[in-house]
């Protein structure tokens, strides 16, 4: 699934409710924290890919802490939900949370993924066995105790840290995941308890909103309440909470950092942000990708190929040709695999596809969001009849073959924290036409692995779908920029070994106790 992020408008509306590569051997000496080696982590996330994903950060919540196991021991801390019960192995209850206020207690069950990856699973049917998202109802209504079901998440995590939980295992880090597990540090200090944490920014426009009258619910201080803590205009943010208290941010790309310390991309945090990046506690990292993206051996593609022999790259162009019924054709294929919203400029590529088809381009679209937005594409496949083929969902396996088939991945997101989809296109030959923005301007080498444009308008964005058509009449220029996309780094192991560094700075700033 293309990675999750909802319609927010230009001035990025905040909204209240979100969206392995094999590492290095572990070092035999390296930073220490309460007089015992530094090896321990707990991976907090709301989603997982291998149980439950609503979009990027499942997928990186997967790859990051296997490609971190030969570094340290991680270990992931997820929530119950019904899905995940449904599919995870035998659980051991290994401790009781205790609740507090309107928190209710839990079981803590641990289990072991199939490559011996260690979950923690909290247990409380009451907050988390539902069906739907991890976020809301199957028709994408937010749960009215998202506050509940999310501090939960935070305060467990801070029962970890603190040695309540599992008697046999305590991390020395805590390393968070947007707004959801946001709350664990602020726990942590309210409690005085000098635990260090990193929390990982996937998408500044999810915050986690509540109304001020939930703070005593939720065990908060009232002190907390001020512009030194918790209070966002008047509300209790939960991602603001965890960008005070947490030892060190990370996002995940480099420019995306440095967006996010302006008032156009911050979101109303900017000035916490520049802060903490002044302080030298704000780092960006760019996600990657896991080895099951590989043209070679990837089973879901309708054929392998590789850089040196494209037959099956035209195989797999040809099966999506017939998939979306288009007509066949020897021009270029041009793909969107996106949610249809706002924030990925979904009507950019819309009005730009007149240019794609007079050119004797196709394009083919998959994905669903905003009603308007699929019914504009539906449209425009209904005018361009063999030229336009839309479906609207989401199948892993048809997205594959998409990125294997076309020969351009349309991007023009008007901003994007890291992005997978614009990897996952360089890594089965299709250039990504994209906005120089987050972890796009990161990825992208413009001219080489893809095509980038800096201005967010329609005739910028043309401009650089005309330069991809006239890469694609140079069958040289063509093959080259395939090859060079293809071979570009995109490994986790790239990422875990920079998480490294930043681990190894905060824990060595860390206060003990």
């Amino acid at each position: 699934m293309p990675e999750d992020a909802d319609e927010t408008s230009e001035t990025l509306d905040v909204r209240e409710s979100q969206g392995p590569e094999s590492a290095p051997p572990p070092t035999t000496s390296g930073p220490r924290f309460s007089g015992r080696s530094y090896e321990s982590i707990l991976y907090v996330t709301s989603e997982i890919s291998d149980f439950v994903k609503a979009g990027g950060l499942g997928d990186v919540s997967a790859a990051l802490p296997r490609a971190l196991r030969g570094l340290y021991d991680v270990r992931v801390l997820i929530p119950g939900y019904r899905s995940v019960l449904a599919d995870v192995g035998p659980l051991e209850i290994v401790g009781r949370l205790e609740g507090t206020c309107g928190i209710p207690a839990c079981d803590l069950g641990r289990t072991e993924t199939k490559d011996g990856l260690t979950i923690y699973v909290l247990l409380s049917p009451e907050l988390y066995d539902r069906e739907g998202t991890p976020y809301g109802d199957a028709n994408g209504v937010d749960w009215s105790d998202n506050d509940v079901r999310f501090a939960r998440l935070g305060l467990a995590a801070a029962d970890i840290a603190c040695g309540v939980g599992d008697p046999s295992w305590r991390p020395d880090l805590l390393h968070l995941n947007d707004w959801p597990s946001s709350l664990a540090p602020a726990y942590l200090t309210w409690r005085e308890h000098h635990v260090p944490s990193i929390l990982t920014i996937h998408n500044l426009a999810y915050q986690g909103l509540f109304e001020r009258e939930r703070l005593s619910h939720l065990g908060i201080p009232d002190g907390a309440f001020q512009m030194d803590g918790v209070e966002f205009y008047g509300k209790l943010s939960f991602l603001k909470a965890g960008i005070f208290y947490a030892s060190h941010i990370t996002t995940v790309s480099s420019t995306y950092a440095e967006e996010i310390t302006t008032p156009e991309f911050g979101c109303g945090l900017d000035g916490l942000l520049k802060t903490r990046a002044e302080e030298g506690r704000l780092d960006g990292i760019v996600n990657g990708i896991d080895e099951s993206w590989d043209p070679a051996t990837d089973p879901y593609l309708a054929s392998a190929f590789a850089p040196d022999d494209w037959r099956g790259k035209d195989k797999n162009a040809s099966e999506v040709r017939k998939t979306f019924g288009l007509a066949v054709s020897r021009g270029p294929l041009f793909a969107v695999i996106s949610r249809l919203v706002h924030q990925k400029g979904v009507d950019l590529a819309i009005s730009a596809a007149e240019e794609i088809v007079s050119n004797g381009g196709q394009i083919v679209v998959t994905g669903r969001g905003e009603a308007r937005f699929e019914a504009a594409v539906r449209a425009l496949a209904a005018r361009h009849p063999g030229s336009v083929g839309v479906r609207i969902g989401f199948d892993e396996a048809e997205a594959r073959r998409m990125y294997a088939g076309s020969d351009f991945l349309l991007m023009p997101s008007r901003f994007e924290p890291c992005g997978l989809s614009q990897m996952y296109a360089q890594r089965f030959g299709s250039l990504p036409i994209a906005h120089r923005t987050g972890g796009l301007a990161d990825t992208i080498e413009d001219g080489v692995t893809g095509f980038l444009f800096r201005e967010l308008s329609l005739t910028s964005f043309v401009e650089a779908i005309k330069r991809g058509l006239e890469t694609f009449r140079s069958q040289p220029q063509m093959t080259a920029m395939r090859k060079a996309a293809m071979s570009r780094p995109q490994g986790w192991h790239l990422s875990a070994n920079k998480y490294r560094d930043v681990y190894s700075r905060v824990i060595q700033t860390a206060v003990p106790g």
